[in-house]
């Protein structure tokens, strides 16, 4: 069936509302529209679904929630009369239709014979994956797209342990949503009469308490917040999400006198009408938060992102200026101090471990070596993160204190299998705390740290490739590289060449081939003579090729030149 016979299946269909028939009706003449948005379906991947909010197969809209619902409905009914009894639980963010593709989705599990869990209103991404867990559910949903524009939205899936669903039964997914009709497969119910019938139950301040409890008892050093609370200033800002609630009161628990929230960016808002992009990783987004630090006197800003998984900090460099530290950076800041913090208090358990993914900073395992932890790489994404966890503690190989991601994600403690701001915000306010008692602030830490462990530098660059032939660009470029292996890149020779598609290691001065333990994943890696590590992959979420550029050096000039050098050449690869 061609996208134009699609369209005008969808304009026939019964199930459009007249507004949504309208908007259909207003791109008739539009050929490249009616194809963009009908040109195949959104593809369910290991991460969901995620895309731009309109009527069509390739958008975010009610139907595709339910046809992907129904889909998934299918696989858990798959497992049988048992696991159907326990549940899905589902959550949403702040985002516009958040909460009426979440209550779609719950009247499309009750339609199917699934009890459901809803919350009541928005949640962060970690509570979800908490009541995944807490209530024994065999899976989760969850209406989010994270840290994207507004004008996207997305559904994330959970499996029984709480970390986002496997690639076998996300496959499965898939494989269902290609076979069954869009329309015609759905099953769903009234959502009043599931509430009724206590097929959908309600989640509210009972499961807060639940999650806080754990939460809080990350916590390391109370009696260093109580001793500086009264002169210790913070600013913090959700970006208009689900952050809004429970980061400032977990902060609340922890001792902290002087939380100063950016009123403009506590209100709940899809539009997210302060910020181009309510994403922590892009510094400009903090401007609000900054000018309230300056009038304040406040050593630290810390930001979630709209899902409220990810953080992101600024630190008050001494002078009154506020610079960025890094998802890398934090990540080291906060390895380091869990390792000392948890010594102290006698919490760090045997044969301590930290998880980082490949794309992560080289300085996390330095630290974690030389403080006498174990550590290991995982493939990008907080699923393959959660499930090392699990291997290496249910083996008995290690107890693992902290994972994280260059991508401003950190997962702590035992309670969720996803990234967590609200856990990270405690346990980064503890730290910055700590610190503060020293005379410090976190700029000078990490100063401090480069000094002990090395100075390494990094950089992440996005090959943008949007449109129709986005994702051939992508595909071509992955291609071309693995047909033509670079040899030289930037002047400097490349040492290995590492394929994490097959596993396949080529030393490229002697020709020798070996394997290595990760395989499976459409990422090319190279280790250069000089000690850098330059990684090549697609993003799985967006339309961009992500050029990772991991340099180490004797000084942070070293490093800084490495980096733009083999910034010019990234940049290249784009054509």
């Amino acid at each position: 069936m061609s996208y134009r016979d699609t369209y005008e299946q969808w304009l026939a269909s019964p199930a459009l509302s007249p507004a949504e028939k309208a908007e259909l009706e207003a791109i008739r003449n539009n050929d490249k529209e009616i194809e963009s948005r009908f040109f195949s379906q959104l593809e369910f991947g290991t991460a969901g679904l995620r895309g731009t909010m309109g009527v069509g197969l390739y958008r975010m809209n009610v139907h595709v929630i339910r046809h992907a619902t129904q889909a998934f409905a299918h696989v858990i009914l798959e497992e049988g009369p048992e696991a159907v009894a326990r549940g899905v639980a589902i959550c949403f963010d702040c985002r516009n239709n958040s909460d009426l593709f979440a209550r779609e989705a719950a009247c499309v599990m009750a339609g199917n014979g699934i009890p459901v869990r809803l919350f009541e209103s928005l949640r962060p991404t970690p509570e979800l994956s908490f009541a995944v867990r807490e209530y024994g559910c065999i899976a989760g949903i969850n209406v989010t797209a994270s840290h994207n524009p507004k004008e996207y939205n997305g559904y994330k899936v959970y499996w029984e342990d709480g970390a986002q669903l496997p690639p076998k039964h996300a496959d499965e997914v898939a494989r269902k949503m290609k076979e069954l009709d869009v329309f015609g497969c759905v099953k769903t119910m009234d959502y009043d009469t599931a509430l009724a019938q206590g097929r959908i139950l309600l989640m509210g301040e009972e499961t807060d308490e639940k999650f806080l409890a754990n939460v809080m008892a990350l916590v390391n050093d109370k009696a260093v917040v109580a001793k500086v609370a009264d002169d210790f200033k913070m600013v913090y800002t959700p970006f208009h999400g689900t952050g809004h609630k429970l980061i400032p009161e977990a902060l609340k628990r922890l001792g902290m006198k002087h939380v100063i929230c950016v009123p403009e960016q506590m209100v709940i808002d899809g539009n997210f009408p302060t910020v181009v992009s309510p994403n922590p990783e892009n510094p400009e987004g903090f401007y609000l938060a900054v000018d309230i630090a300056r009038r304040e006197g406040a050593d630290f800003i810390l930001g979630s992102d709209p899902d409220a998984d990810r953080v992101g900090i600024m630190v008050n460099t001494g002078n009154g200026d506020f610079a960025v530290i890094s998802g890398n950076q934090t990540g080291v800041l906060l390895l380091d101090y869990l390792i000392g913090a948890m010594k102290r208090s006698g919490k760090l358990p045997e044969n301590p471990v930290a998880l980082k993914t490949i794309v992560t900073t080289e300085m996390a395992r330095k630290v974690a070596e030389v403080n006498g932890l174990q550590s290991f790489d995982t493939f990008t994404g907080f699923k393959f993160l959660a499930q090392k966890k699990d291997q290496l503690e249910q083996s008995g190989q290690g107890n693992v204190i902290f994972s994280y991601e260059e991508s401003y994600g950190y997962m702590l403690g035992s309670f969720v299998r996803d990234k967590d701001a609200v856990s990270a915000s405690l346990l980064l306010t503890e730290m910055a705390a700590w610190y503060y008692d020293q005379g410090m602030t976190l700029y000078d830490a990490l100063q401090a740290l480069y000094q002990k462990y090395g100075f390494y530098g990094e950089r992440t660059m996005n090959l943008v490739m949007p449109g129709l032939d986005g994702l051939k660009k992508m595909a071509d470029l992955m291609a071309g590289l693995r047909a033509t292996p670079p040899v030289e890149i930037a002047g400097v020779a490349v040492a290995e060449q590492k394929d994490y598609l097959d596993g396949s290691v080529v030393c490229v001065s002697c020709g020798k081939t070996d394997t290595m333990e990760l395989s499976g994943s459409n990422v090319l890696r190279y280790e250069m003579a000089d000690g850098t590590s330059l990684i090549v992959r697609p993003s799985g979420t967006e339309p961009k090729v992500k050029v990772y550029i991991l340099a180490n050096g004797k000084d942070k000039a070293e490093c800084d030149a490495k980096v733009e050098k083999y910034s010019v050449w990234a940049e290249s690869l784009k054509g």
